[in-house]
């Protein structure tokens, strides 16, 4: 190893070693709400996951977009803490979630790399879902990001590039895992458009998602004949449904 190598490495650890000092005094202080809420809008990686382990409330608006903030452009160490954050608080202080900005936020992680945001987004979701003005202006948005993943995936070789292929396929599978949810929110001629498309996709975890949307046993001869088609696919988890 040359000593340049070995002043690299030693920086490495001596900045790891620092990091995780720091990260311990953080957990054995008693850190007040506001130092809190100053470690979540401008910490370190280790700063903010400590920030959102450590938070137990929150008083107005604007703390509870500090918090949702870090739900995207962040780290995934803190982007997973802060969706379990957030899904836990927001069952008490459900009222300072409801702001279009948060809605925008909730969206984009909805889509996140991460497949424990991506749940803890969907519950979060589920817990909103009640407030028409959230439905109203969620139900849209989710709409158009789901069309878009359709039109993105149908383009695609399936024997080429597949690890675009699977990114731009697992954003399409939660957009769908949503949508189950908003059926009743959604016009009937907007949702059979969505899903003639998604049910022919050449990858099973999208027409399986498809078909879990047609249990609900929709009184339309098209989506029927859907279900049906469905039935018969040649992947076990699609036509189990």
């Amino acid at each position: 190893m040359t000593s340049q190598n070995k002043n690299l490495n030693n920086t490495y650890y001596k900045t790891l070693d620092e990091n995780f000092n720091s990260a311990l005094k953080l957990l054995e202080n008693n850190l007040s709400h506001k130092e809190l809420l100053n470690l979540l809008s401008s910490g370190n990686i280790a700063q903010k996951q400590i920030a959102a382990l450590k938070l137990t409330k929150i008083e107005n608006f604007e703390e509870a977009n500090i918090l949702v903030d870090n739900l995207i452009g962040q780290d995934g160490k803190i982007r997973e803490v802060v969706a379990l954050k957030i899904l836990e608080l927001i069952k008490q202080y459900e009222c300072f979630f409801l702001d279009n900005h948060i809605y925008d936020v909730l969206l984009k992680a909805l889509i996140d790399v991460n497949s424990n945001v991506c749940r803890n987004v969907i519950s979060i979701i589920k817990i909103l879902k009640k407030h028409d003005e959230f439905t109203a202006y969620f139900t849209p948005k989710l709409i158009d990001m789901t069309k878009e993943f359709i039109n993105e995936v149908k383009k695609f070789n399936f024997q080429d590039g597949k690890y675009k292929i699977n990114k731009e396929i697992f954003k399409l599978y939660w957009c769908l895992e949503v949508l189950y949810d908003f059926t009743d929110n959604i016009e009937l001629k907007t949702l059979k458009d969505i899903l003639k498309q998604s049910k022919s996709i050449n990858e099973y975890t999208i027409r399986e998602k498809t078909a879990r949307i047609l249990t609900k046993n929709f009184a339309d001869a098209e989506l029927i004949s859907i279900r049906e088609y469905l039935k018969k696919d040649s992947n076990y988890y699609v036509r189990r449904y």
